[in-house]
């Protein structure tokens, strides 16, 4: 296919501002959807071939007319509840994950382009603890929390579509947990790589994680572009790891001392719950809820995924996490938010 102009939602985030970067380095001119122009200039000030669209997937006409002229959608954005602010958020969830999806993949019709590749997630997918999951191990939706059922929905509104128009032409990119230069969010990763360095971690929390590295996502996107087959999904999930792997290789590569004992869950069920009413009284997010310590207890040890067929056919592969973690403390360090004299990376 020809690849010379791509729209990208979600552009200031991880995924988006890594893929905004990887296509440009391909010679791809980019149209990136930013609901803030302040972080639009922030992530993307002098960078030559990138057109900023100011834009909400909560009103996918008003952008729609920018999406002329394009051979690609990558649907990037969505909401995602990566810390706790109190409530429930479903209505929200369904409106931007869903409803948006659905509506940009069919503006993107209207307007001529042929193309999308969906960011769904691992969250779609589910199987025993300690077995290996695959595309084809599919979550119950009446089983999932609140974003991941966003997630299994707003796939199917881009399958549907396909049935509907077999013209049309997606696939699907399913990320573990991304880490990467650029997250100016914070995302969760990007504030448990602070929250080690700066000795703000009380102990190691359970559970297990698939950590990957968003400019390796990214690029799995765009081989999903060019040779996904249509319908079909791609995991880039990444690397089977624990906190208890993840945190001291982070403070190693940083040069700071970690917490080494484990926190009990009674103790973290407990701090959550203050977490929470901090919340709610605050009106400040928090990392910790009781629904983030369920999610881990529920998804423990369900982390392990092959690539055997993202490697087959998209030639995906993995750079080492530890590239990844010297390389986000060090965007961190060198834009800071981490004071640099506190350690030294190690190589």
């Amino acid at each position: 296919m020809n690849l010379n102009t791509a729209f990208v939602t979600g552009a200031t985030g991880l995924l988006g501002n890594n893929l905004v970067r990887a296509l440009l380095g391909r010679g791809v001119a980019v149209k990136a959807l930013v609901r803030s122009p302040e972080k639009g200039q922030q992530q993307f000030a002098g960078l030559a071939g990138v057109e900023i669209v100011v834009g909400d997937m909560e009103n996918v006409p008003a952008f729609a007319p920018a999406l002329r002229g394009c051979d690609v959608v990558f649907h990037t954005a969505a909401f995602f509840r990566d810390n706790y602010k109190g409530g429930r958020h479903w209505e929200t969830l369904r409106r931007i994950n869903v409803d948006g999806t659905a509506a940009l993949i069919g503006q993107a019709y209207a307007a001529g382009v042929r193309r999308f590749v969906q960011t769904s997630s691992i969250a779609v997918l589910n199987g025993a603890p300690g077995a290996v999951i695959d595309e084809t191990n599919d979550r119950d939706p009446a089983e999932a929390d609140d974003y991941y059922r966003s997630k299994i929905l707003a796939d199917r509104a881009v399958q549907d579509f396909l049935e509907a128009t077999p013209d049309m032409h997606a696939t699907f990119v399913l990320p573990g947990w991304m880490w990467g230069p650029g997250d100016i969010g914070p995302t969760s990763a990007g504030q448990v790589a602070l929250d080690t360095v700066l000795a703000k971690l009380p102990g190691l929390v359970p559970g297990s994680f698939s950590v990957v590295d968003a400019r390796d996502v990214a690029l799995a996107q765009i081989a999903a572009a060019r040779r996904g087959r249509r319908g079909e999904r791609y995991l880039a999930a990444g690397r089977h790891m624990t906190m208890r792997e993840l945190i001291p290789l982070i403070g190693r590569i940083a040069g700071v001392p970690t917490p080494a004992r484990a926190l009990p869950l009674p103790l973290l069920y407990a701090l959550a719950g203050v977490q929470e009413i901090y919340a709610r009284l605050s009106g400040k997010p928090v990392l910790l809820s009781l629904a983030t310590v369920r999610l881990m207890v529920s998804e423990a040890d369900r982390t392990r995924f092959s690539h055997a067929k993202s490697e087959r056919e998209l030639g995906l592969g993995f750079r080492p996490v530890e590239e990844t973690v010297r390389d986000v403390i060090s965007w961190y360090r060198g834009h800071g938010w981490l004071p640099a004299g506190r350690g030294a990376l190690t190589r």
